[in-house]
């Protein structure tokens, strides 16, 4: 038996031969119970503490696993909890209290570290602004694609340390945008376009941020912003579908997170729905999607007759 975080690593002849079993990320809610029902009671026996030395609120066993841990399971979890316990114990023992009260904003100081900073929504929206959804090792992000026209000869420049496949994930939403607003060619011709993902030190890649880059392109040349708090996810091709990812599970997570309201999700992904947490599915309104268009129409990019010629023709 073995575990990985991800399959990209095992060698295809290897991973042929296994039987994979997958297991979704841990949500904030399954975290916090985990951390107050079993990592914190440790933690205090191990470093000698009791219930009367030391009190840990609700809400600072929240910011710990917000703001102090970025994975999929609680392994750094138990580790930040660990070193909460043993900066008390050094409290107690030096004198300095008789009891110790952490509250969220005595993290920083106990933890001795920063909060990890996660990308929240937008405050104002803007075209050719839009946010998509990530998977990574630790668990899912959002992530935002940002398009900008500038005078020239219709040169296309990609920043943000993307791989190969998000590259031509890019051509195939100029190429979908331009069909679908033939009278908005030109600014493609006479414009330099530029694409560029956040954080720019951080390499991504993958077909799943084609549904966004899209969007971002036609809410562009149409000069129509879509709101901050909407998030998608989802391949395109061609023909203006929107085909199926994966690690759905953690994108939404990480949109709930986010402060996102409504996700855009591939149709062929509502299995996956089952997988994802009672919590997340409450705070989320999610959409699936089959066509391009139905995405640009919900979004106020495209009017609903437009919306509904393109569907048609993408049939």
């Amino acid at each position: 038996m073995c575990t990985a975080n991800t399959t990209d690593t095992i060698p295809e002849p290897l991973l042929n031969r296994m039987e994979v079993i997958s297991f979704p990320g841990y949500s904030s809610l399954e975290k916090f119970q985990i951390a107050k029902r079993h990592l914190l009671p440790k933690a205090m026996e191990k470093a000698g503490i009791t219930e009367e030395q030391l009190k840990v609120s609700d809400e600072t066993l929240q910011a710990v696993i917000d703001d102090y841990t970025m994975e999929a399971g609680v392994r750094g979890l138990k580790n930040r909890l660990d070193t909460l316990c043993r900066a008390a114990a050094v409290k107690l023992v030096s004198g300095e209290r008789q009891a110790v009260t952490v509250n969220p904003e005595d993290l920083r100081g106990l933890l001795e570290t920063v909060p990890i900073r996660h990308d929240h929504v937008l405050e104002a929206k803007a075209p050719g602004i839009v946010t998509g959804l990530a998977w990574t090792q630790a668990g899912g992000e959002i992530l935002f694609i940002e398009t900008l026209f500038t005078k020239g000869n219709g040169k296309i420049t990609v920043t943000g340390q993307l791989g190969d496949v998000m590259k031509e994930s890019v051509q195939i939403a100029v190429s979908l945008v331009k069909s679908m607003f033939p009278e908005k060619a030109d600014l493609f011709v006479q414009n330099d376009l530029h694409i560029h993902v956040p954080a720019g030190a951080v390499p991504k890649d993958g077909p799943s941020a084609g549904i966004t880059l899209t969007t971002a392109l036609a809410s562009l040349v149409t000069g129509n912003a879509v709101n901050p708090e909407y998030a998608m996810t989802g391949e395109v091709s061609l023909r203006g579908v929107v085909m199926p990812i994966g690690g759905l599970p953690e994108k939404l997570m990480a949109a709930q997170r986010a402060g996102v309201k409504q996700v855009f999700i591939p149709e062929e992904n509502q299995d996956d729905l089952m997988d994802v947490a009672a919590e997340v599915k409450q705070a989320l309104k999610i959409v699936p999607v089959h066509y391009v268009a139905d995405v640009l129409r919900m979004t106020g990019i495209l009017e609903p007759e437009d919306g509904e010629d393109q569907t048609r023709k993408a049939s």
